[in-house]
């Protein structure tokens, strides 16, 4: 029997939302609250106030205090033109800091350079200057349109909100600088203005790969004149995403050299390890890096909450945390009370759904007009939806917002005083970035960690040196993942056709590839060049999102009215039939699930429950790329391939998390073709162990899950970009075998770092396990919120002895990287 943790595609599941029932009191009364505009409380204070009540300050394991740092100013490189530095000075800043001039100074040397500074350290104006100055100089030439610049962000909220900063930033420079938001939400009116008159298009990677090259002939004038490509956020490109930007990169540049320009990147990126690497790997150019930060900060007080554990038990009979859901709920609750301005950052859109639903009835309890100042901010809303809500929180108009990852991103937003991460976002990067929102004016902030009932939360709420310690991680990326390079090279041949020199600016798998899409008739050789060959769009063979397919539109059956969208990954488990669906604080039950028409129909619906979806999952191995002893334990890395299929859902009670029943599914299989990390044991190591084979299953599963909740301490992915298998005796290594996984077809590097840093991946799973309080194994240590076996069997203490033997044939240096 295989026992599995699945990635990606249950995105959106949601455990219980809270296990017992709560009476929530805030912690003080709502008129004792200071409320002056331009009055941030401090941060000690507010978390006192936080702490106070029955069992809350036993909830902080720790609190980290940042103290202030002063800055260091610079001069402009000489070259900025006088207009910009006095349109700088009327926006209030009278001189940059050193890191803005310093990359500025690159940029206008022709130096692709990428500033990884931390959260609100001015990296937007870093380029802007020089990207404005440089377009005024074009603006003045005879030739007509002059010099011309793209901004590429990974969300359009950020692109919108660079577009306010540019107009007010521009507004005295007259109409030298033309700056237009270019993508999917664009008017089509407005979209041949764009194309003719705009020097400065603010657009994402996905409207690059889908409408610009694609349609390069009628950007003709705009790419022959580009001068910079800016690439903000430049840290989320990472995995199959960034790798998918890294090849819609190179057809850029090879578009470009058509028109005979040659752009200089400037990318921006929190702070991250190695940074010019990454985005050397990212553009295919070589990147300077500036990483000193000179900008001023604010103190910031970071504490680590961990939610009590409950009286009630779950699967197996295992002891339960309050979810970070309902804790963090409760936290925005008690802030907006207090007239703390502060966003809550969720993992899942239904997430975010529920704790401003939660949030908006406790506080309707205290105050009627404070229910309509906080709000859910998450992808699939229509466009109008995301963009009232972002001026509401420019304006000040929200007081609290419940977001996911898609308001992370750069949004300037001025005045927050707090910010809830709701369960440890995958990497240190991402959780530093989420938690710069707060005190972006230079004043103090708060930012506080809920642990999420998960094996990594537990283990970093508990450990601090890991989060606080601890430089953040590299990026991974593998622009050469055959997956992802295919069709890329259908998308550039069918913009200009493939000639000999092109192959080397795809990377070295490009050669071998060529003949296989020529064997599938993609591609035609003619004389000395690769043609495409069909009448589809080659940019739609792939979803540089990595998503797998059209997004389903989830579309209420009574009107006819679309709701918004799910990934198609997710569809199976989110918006099945019988799914509860969550949008804008309204339940919906799903009715009916059309995969071909990727259309969910669903109705109004207040259901007392919650949804989970149940899944299986076989794997099979295709090729062992590397291989290397651990005593008499294997320790592998190569292909693999995945087949999963959800097979039902489990409605639970969302006061208690009590499972109300089981339905039946019946979903088409999908299958994976991926690459992975495994480790075999021999019969001898488990004697060692005194692991009998009636444990063994529980002692390789307990390990699976636990190794996977800990992984993203070692790469940058998060546990649903990953997924596992355990087997008491594999078919293809005739051995227990535990499997790691990446859960986007190719790879996406992670189970490759998961190789090359395995031992102290898995000493640190070891000891997570061990550490945890409980007796037999719960959600913080061994059991997943997304077991397809319910959790059984698990067996904690094998599990600690099994490792612990594993660990003892581990080689003294780890294998090196590749």
């Amino acid at each position: 029997m295989a026992f599995n943790h699945l990635p990606a595609g249950v995105h959106d599941a949601l455990r219980p939302l809270s296990v017992r029932p709560v009476t929530h009191s805030v912690s003080m009364a709502h008129d004792q609250i200071p409320r002056q505009a331009g009055i941030h409380p401090s941060p000690r204070a507010v978390l006192g106030r936080l702490s106070t009540g029955a069992g809350r300050g036993a909830r902080i394991t720790h609190t980290e205090h940042l103290p202030p740092r002063p800055g260091t100013h610079a001069d402009w490189p000489s070259a900025i033109r006088p207009e910009v530095i006095n349109a700088i000075r009327a926006a209030g800043i009278d001189r940059p800091w050193a890191h803005q001039a310093r990359t500025a100074e690159h940029a206008l040397r022709g130096d692709s350079v990428v500033v990884a500074t931390g959260t609100a350290s001015g990296k937007s104006l870093a380029y802007l200057a020089p990207v404005l100055s440089t377009l005024l100089d074009g603006s003045e030439e005879p030739n007509g349109r002059g010099t011309t610049a793209l901004y590429l962000s990974p969300t359009k909220a950020l692109a919108a909100d660079q577009r306010r900063a540019v107009a007010g930033l521009t507004a005295p420079l007259g109409t030298g600088i033309r700056a237009a938001v270019y993508d999917g939400d664009t008017p089509v009116e407005e979209r041949e203005w764009v194309r003719q008159y705009a020097n400065y298009v603010l657009t994402n990677p996905d409207m690059l790969h889908r409408g610009i090259l694609p349609g390069h002939p009628r950007w003709s004038s705009f790419l022959r004149a580009l001068r910079y490509v800016v690439i903000d956020e430049c840290h989320t490109y990472r995995g199959v995403f960034g790798s998918h930007v890294a090849q819609v990169l190179r057809r850029l540049r090879r578009v470009c050299a058509r028109y005979g320009s040659s752009p200089v990147f400037l990318l921006a990126s929190a702070t991250a390890s190695d940074p010019a690497v990454a985005a050397s790997r990212l553009t295919g150019v070589p990147v300077v890096e500036i990483t000193e930060d000179s900008s001023p900060r604010g103190e910031v007080v970071f504490a680590l909450w961990e939610p009590p554990l409950t009286e009630l038990h779950g699967e197996q009979g295992a002891p339960v945390r309050r979810t970070a859901t309902a804790e963090s709920a409760d936290l925005l609750t008690d802030l907006a009370v207090q007239g703390v301005r502060t966003v809550t950052f969720v993992r899942s859109r239904r997430g975010a759904e529920l704790i401003a639903l939660i949030a908006q009835e406790r506080l309707a309890e205290v105050d009627r007009s404070l229910p309509d100042r906080i709000a859910a901010y998450r992808g699939g809303y229509l466009p109008e939806e995301r963009r009232a809500l972002e001026r509401a929180l420019h304006s000040g108009e929200l007081l609290g917002l419940a977001a996911t990852t898609a308001l992370e991103l750069g949004m300037d937003i001025a005045g927050l005083d707090a910010v809830v991460v709701a369960g440890y976002p995958g990497t240190r990067a991402s959780l530093w970035q989420q938690a710069g929102r707060a005190g972006r004016t230079g004043e103090g902030a708060l930012a506080i960690l809920v642990a999420r009932d998960d094996p990594l939360d537990t283990y970093l709420v508990h450990h601090p040196d890991a989060l606080f310690r601890q430089p953040v991680e590299s990026t991974v990326l593998d622009p050469d993942n055959p997956y992802v390079l295919a069709p890329h090279l259908c998308a550039a041949a069918a913009e200009l056709p493939l000639t000999e020199p092109d192959l080397e600016l795809f990377g070295p798998a490009t050669e071998e590839l060529m003949p296989q899409l020529e064997q599938r008739k993609l591609l035609r050789r003619r004389a000395t060049a690769w043609h495409w060959t069909r009448r589809e769009r080659a940019a739609d063979l792939t979803d540089i999102r990595g998503a797998g397919g059209s997004p389903v539109q989830v579309v209420e059956a009574a009107t006819g009215r679309l709701l918004g969208t799910v990934d198609a990954a997710a569809a199976h488990t989110t918006v099945h039939e019988g799914a509860v669906h969550l949008h804008q604080g309204r339940s919906y039950l799903v009715r009916q699930l059309d995969l071909d028409d990727s259309v969910a129909l669903v109705e109004e619906a207040a259901p007392p429950y919650s949804t989970t979806a149940r899944d299986t999952t076989a794997i099979s191995i295709l090729e062992t790329t590397t291989e290397i002893p651990w005593g008499d334990a294997r320790l592998c890395f190569g292909s693999v391939e995945v087949t999963n299929q959800v097979v039902s859902f489990l409605r639970r009670k969302l006061i208690t998390g009590e499972v109300l029943g089981e339905s039946k599914l019946d979903l088409p299989p999908r299958t994976l073709r991926t690459r992975a990390v495994w480790w075999t044991v021999t019969d001898d190591q488990l004697e060692e162990a005194r692991v009998h084979p009636q444990a063994l299953g529980g002692a390789l599963h307990a390990a699976e899950h636990a190794s996977i909740g800990i992984l993203p301490l070692f790469a940058t992915c998060d546990r649903w970009d990953i997924g596992g298998v355990s087997v008491p005796l594999h078919p293809d290594t005739l051995l227990p075998t535990v499997f790691v996984y990446d859960g986007h077809p190719g790879g996406a590097g992670f189970a490759e770092r998961a190789f090359h840093t395995a031992a102290r991946w898995l000493a640190a799973t070891r000891e997570a396990i061990a550490a945890c309080e409980c007796e037999a194994g719960c959600p913080s240590c061994i059991q997943s919120p997304k077991c397809g076996n319910g959790n059984d069997p698990l067996d904690k203490k094998a599990a600690i002895r099994l490792l612990t033997t594993l660990l003892a044939g581990a080689p003294e240096q780890p294998p090196a990287a590749e």
